[in-house]
């Protein structure tokens, strides 16, 4: 399928598709002559793939895109994972992945990344030849747009000349009938690469998940088992990946998701039906312009009449039907739904095992408070049996020091004061024990 503009066109036929190839002299020189700054795009549609220097200006001319929404495409601004439907493309900006999508091509503008050579490599298989129906479902999709165009263009002319509720024998099908049984299995050109952008979007986040568990886990229980500085700071680090990956599978399930309860967003990103429709409108513009001119004055209201009912009819025929592009989107919504409830598993566990960390800690400050206050106990009853030693290196008089040689009151006044020391802090840790205060 070729877009609407010939010029576009003509352009990408005389260039030659091969990677690294660079633009003509003239091309250089009329850049240099709008003073615009141009950059290197990958090309890549259903005949291949090559490099092209377009400027910002050109690619709006032939995207239709606002300069905000090539914003978003830009290397140097920072913003979130975006998918927005336009009236001729659709923009994507999933993690390393940066496309602009039309109904025939796809423009690529950081194709040098080395972590968008695989996507790029995956999106000329696919898209490449209708991916295993070579050229054939794009021929197919071409001549039924004629055949339609020519059957509308047949009815309005018959339309004009019967009265309204009679259907000569022989006459066309009816374009909803065209609609529903024309179409192909095929997926259009702009829904295969978006699939191609969801996956390998979807598969770089799974990956880094993977990656992350496969570290995570195990220096997860390795602080559980031993508590030291290293551990503690590769958890940390671990902790600090895990917020930061989260954040960006969110923000790209939030945008599946808004777009699954926007039916206006999705219809608005059926490029292919909106270029079919646009040629089936001029082809009918062309016939009734022919035919009016043989129409007379009295004639011309019912003219119109039948007109507007004909393109009411055309348009409710080319109203896309949502489901293939929501069954789409909802696969690769699932997809990434569940790579966040792995981070969200994974970060269960880190909080599980902070508690338990913080269990083990209290645990351990219980311990040394305990241990504290046996200390205080020993350390009061041993102060008790110094005021008594204290009392008898008083300088007083008093008879056991008068005896000529250590008698035996001496050595029951030692033991004695020995034993009550310790008579007394047993029964301090005996009380403390029955009060709870200690274990």
């Amino acid at each position: 399928m070729r877009s609407p503009k010939a010029a576009p066109e003509d352009e990408l036929h005389h260039r030659p598709p091969a990677a690294g190839a660079t633009p003509p002299p003239a091309q250089q020189a009329a850049g240099r002559r709008k003073g615009t700054a141009s950059r290197a795009w990958l090309v890549v549609s259903d005949c291949g793939a090559y490099l092209e220097e377009v400027g910002k200006h050109s690619i709006m001319r032939r995207t239709g895109l606002p300069a905000r929404d090539l914003r978003v495409l830009d290397p140097l601004l920072s913003y979130p994972s975006t998918i927005l439907g336009r009236e001729r493309a659709i923009v994507i900006n999933l993690e390393h992945i940066k496309a602009i999508i039309t109904a025939t091509e796809v423009l690529i503008p950081n194709s040098k990344d080395p972590m968008v050579a695989p996507f790029v490599q995956d999106l000329q298989s696919r898209v490449s030849s209708s991916y295993g129906a070579p050229q054939q479902a794009a021929e197919s999709s071409d001549v039924d747009g004629e055949a339609m165009a020519k059957d509308a263009s047949m009815g309005i002319t018959k339309q004009n000349n019967m009265s309204a509720g009679e259907t000569p024998e022989g006459s066309p099908t009816n374009p909803m009938d065209a609609c529903k049984h024309g179409g192909t299995k095929v997926l259009p050109f702009e829904f295969r690469a978006l699939e191609v952008c969801l996956e390998s979007a979807c598969r770089c986040l799974e990956s880094e998940t993977s990656t992350l568990e496969q570290e995570a886990y195990p220096a997860l229980d390795e602080l559980t088992s031993k508590i030291s500085t290293l551990n503690l700071e590769r958890v940390r680090q671990i902790k600090s990946r895990l917020v930061t990956i989260s954040g960006r599978v969110q923000k790209v399930r939030d945008e599946l998701e808004q777009l699954l309860d926007d039916d206006m967003d999705m219809a608005e990103m059926y490029l292919s039906e909106k270029l079919a429709q646009q040629r089936i409108g001029e082809s009918s513009s062309r016939v009734d312009i022919d035919h009016d001119s043989f129409e007379v004055e009295e004639h011309r209201d019912e003219d119109f009449k039948d007109e507007t009912e004909y393109s009411h009819g055309s348009l409710g025929c080319f109203k896309p039907n949502i489901e293939e592009l929501e069954m789409l989107l909802e696969a690769y919504f699932v997809q990434i739904d569940g790579t966040l409830n792995k981070l969200s598993h994974l970060r269960e566990y880190v909080d599980d095992t902070e508690d338990y960390i913080n269990i083990m800690l209290d645990e351990k400050q219980n311990q040394l408070l305990q241990m504290g206050v046996m200390l205080s106990t020993a350390t009061m009853v041993l102060t008790a049996g110094v005021v008594v030693v204290g009392l008898f290196g008083m300088n007083i008089q008093i008879d056991l020091f008068n005896a000529p040689a250590p008698s035996i009151k001496f050595w029951e006044t030692t033991f004695g004061t020995i034993g009550g020391c310790i008579v007394l802090y047993v029964f301090a840790i005996g009380w403390g024990k029955k009060s709870g205060l200690l274990q």
